[in-house]
């Protein structure tokens, strides 16, 4: 406790929550329906020193406030919160605890994990009912007053068109670690994300939003921190109002929102992937940092008659209680400062089944989908689930209200599944066409259907490949993290290869991949680095590595041959869905014609979508037939399997077709076929015909 106390405070306000600078003065306002009082606690500029503790003077609609006049921006605070430690009956008071506000902007230094973090006693024989009297400020981040002018220079959002965004899924750190052409001091920062090398390749893609992991202040987790590795991934947040400052560069806070300009002035969006779903405090033996000490009974879902213990729907310990309307707010607040002050464009929610989750199970109409709803600012944004989690009724791909897009995990699946010979052919078609069996509905749109091949979690694009297993040594559980099911296939050798007829297989396998992916109706998402056939060695969980393994090789894999050669390829591919209307469908209702054919060039009978077979699918829009430069009628042709196949091209309509593309790289384009010819088709492989 100090010795001094030269501040005053004051009543205040209850109706802004955080930390609000007015010019005079700051506002402090903390919910909490539970406490019996609140003290702020003021720290010197280092953090380590706490200069003054006052008693927050009001109650008001269970909002605690106080105004200190004279204080500024820059100023260090925490927060100590009274009130019965009753684990049993779902609370956890602890004034000894030192705890984060929930709606800091910004927080300074990290958690230096101690015993005092706990609100019991470690070795307690009774564990957690048990009550722990060490002060954890010494070892706690510090929240952090912030000045919130910022000078945008009539800077505007890009507001991309659903059906013309193409999303490229990236990490601020593992994007520019290894990047020569960022200054070194910028690497693995925010700056370094926006610095023009970074802006400038993501354009020269076709990119048209950048979606990045959490940038939500997290922590290192101890047992991680023990076995020498990092919390790379970032899904363990703490703060939702706060950057993470391990991404900050020289400029700090104000790095971030230069890299939101940056990209928004070479017309890319930025999306944040967030983490609503729990935070970083685990189940009743997790630590007291935040929100378990400030309303533990509000803030999380607890169990209906054993208080003491969490719902754990997301498999990290606790389960954040959006039910409560003031948890909602937050959530809320969050989403629409992150939106309004700092610019963002649009959001991906993690594990979002969980938002939508009332105590009677999911509800597509439940507060959070309806909130959003209504909301003049974030209803215009980009809004895209995780449509599951790991409780009750959690599988709800093709669930989320009107306005959505889903991650189509249904779609990763069944194309990782084609392209190894395995029949899925009718779901195949499905996905190719926008999986129209889960979004045509409701008015909702084909974009809605967010596709991708592969994502952080999980193997790249080069490791699906180029492995049959998980090799996830370097993550210290002994190969047991990670998914099992990868559906992949290494083509006769594990992993790295100098075998020619191997990687002309792999590459092959690549093109296919991506070449689905954007000529795919829906929203296709890039992994970074896939373009150019980035590895993670067999790693299909680096969650916590913050190495090379996750970083980005810019010298090796980005200038090999190969790597070259897929990225023209990729670069050709998103060129063309953007020219083409044919390739990135707009509506259910728009008058396209779809016939699928065999290899014989008759039409695809029932019977042969039982058999896994080649298929072609001719995709026509008559009313396109007038565009100058613009396809009216196109034709893919995809066979799975090893040998090349016979394949008739189909006439129908006026005119031949031209073979506009193919994957195989031993067959030259331009062809044009007038009347019904044979078509030799290489194994593994698509062709495009377009009307010359």
């Amino acid at each position: 406790m100090p010795k001094e106390n030269t501040f005053e405070i004051k009543p205040g306000n209850y109706q802004e929550l955080g930390a609000n600078f007015d010019g005079e003065g700051v506002n402090f306002a903390l919910f909490s329906a539970h406490a019996e009082r609140v003290e702020l606690c003021l720290f010197d500029e280092t953090g380590q020193h706490e200069i003054a503790r006052l008693e927050l003077p009001e109650y008001t609609h269970e909002i605690w406030h106080g105004y200190v006049p004279g204080l500024k921006p820059g100023a260090l605070y925490g927060y100590r919160v009274y009130g019965p430690y009753d684990p049993e009956n779902g609370h956890r008071f602890n004034p000894n605890k030192l705890l984060i506000d929930p709606y800091a902007r910004e927080l300074v230094g990290d958690i230096e994990w101690n015993d005092a973090h706990f609100g019991y006693e470690l070795l307690h024989e009774e564990k957690d009912l048990s009550f722990d009297e060490r002060d954890s400020a010494p070892f706690t981040p510090k929240c952090k007053v912030i000045d919130p002018n910022y000078d945008w220079q009539d800077n505007q959002r890009p507001a991309i068109a659903w059906p013309h965004t193409v999303v490229y899924e990236s990490h601020v750190k593992g994007f520019t670690q290894l990047n020569p052409a960022i200054p070194p001091e910028l690497r693995g920062t925010f700056e370094g994300m926006g610095h023009q090398a970074s802006v400038d390749y993501i354009k020269s893609l076709g990119i048209t939003a950048v979606e990045l992991l959490p940038v939500h202040w997290f922590p290192d987790d101890q047992h991680l921190l023990d076995r020498g590795l990092k919390n790379f991934w970032g899904y363990n947040s703490l703060a939702f109002f706060a950057p993470a400052s391990r991404y900050y560069g020289p400029a700090g806070l104000k790095g971030f929102r230069e890299m939101v300009r940056a990209y928004h002035d070479a017309g890319i969006e930025v999306i944040l992937d967030v983490v609503y779903n729990h935070t970083a405090e685990g189940n009743e033996l997790g630590p007291t940092l935040s929100f378990k000490g400030i309303d533990n009974f509000s803030y999380y879902r607890t169990m209906p008659d054993q208080h003491r213990y969490y719902i754990n729907d997301t498999g990290t310990g606790n389960t954040l209680n959006t039910s409560h309307p003031r948890v909602l707010q937050m959530v809320m607040d969050s989403l629409r400062y992150w939106a309004e002050a700092m610019h963002i464009d649009g959001f991906r929610f993690d594990l979002g089944t969980i938002l939508g989750r009332e105590p009677k199970g999911f509800d597509p109409r439940g507060g959070f989908f309806d909130a959003v709803t209504q909301d003049p600012v974030l209803s215009k944004l980009k809004l895209i689930g995780e449509p599951w989690d790991i409780g009750p009724g959690g599988y709800q791909v093709g669930g989320f209200p009107p306005g959505w897009g889903e991650w189509n995990d249904k779609y990763r699946d069944t194309v990782r599944e084609y392209w190894k010979g395995d029949n899925v052919t009718t779901d195949f078609a499905a996905r190719l066409l926008g999986s129209g069996d889960l979004y045509d509905l409701r008015g909702r749109r084909p974009w809605a259907s967010v596709n991708f091949i592969t994502a952080h979690d999980g193997f790249t694009l080069n490791d699906l490949v180029s492995y049959n297993e998980k090799h996830n040594e370097d993550n210290g559980e002994d190969n047991n993290d990670g998914h099992n099911d990868n559906r992949s296939y290494n083509y006769g050798e594990e992993g790295p290869t100098e075998n020619p007829d191997i990687i002309a297989i792999r590459e092959q396998q690549k093109r296919n991949f991506l070449t689905t992916l954007f000529f795919s109706h829906g929203t296709p998402m890039l992994l970074a680095g896939d373009e150019f056939g980035r590895t993670q060695g067999g790693n299909n969980n680096g969650y916590c590595q913050d190495s090379e393994i996750s970083w980005v090789d810019w010298e090796g894999e980005y200038q090999s041959e190969q790597g070259q050669a897929l990225r023209e390829f990729t670069r050709q591919l998103i060129a063309l869905r953007a020219q083409q209307p044919l390739l990135r469908r707009e509506s259910w209702r728009d008058g396209l014609e779809i016939r699928w054919f065999n290899a014989g060039g008759g039409d695809q009978q029932p019977e042969q979508w039982d058999e896994g077979s080649t298929i072609g699918v001719a995709i026509s829009r008559p009313d396109l037939i007038h565009e100058e430069g613009i396809w009216h009628d196109m034709l893919m042709l995809f066979n799975p399997f090893e040998c090349s196949v016979q394949f008739q091209i189909p006439q129908f309509g006026e005119g031949g077709w031209a073979l506009e593309l193919i994957t195989a790289s031993n067959v030259e384009t331009g062809t044009v076929i007038t009347e019904p010819v044979d078509f030799e088709l290489p194994g593994r492989s698509i062709a495009l015909f377009t009307r010359p």
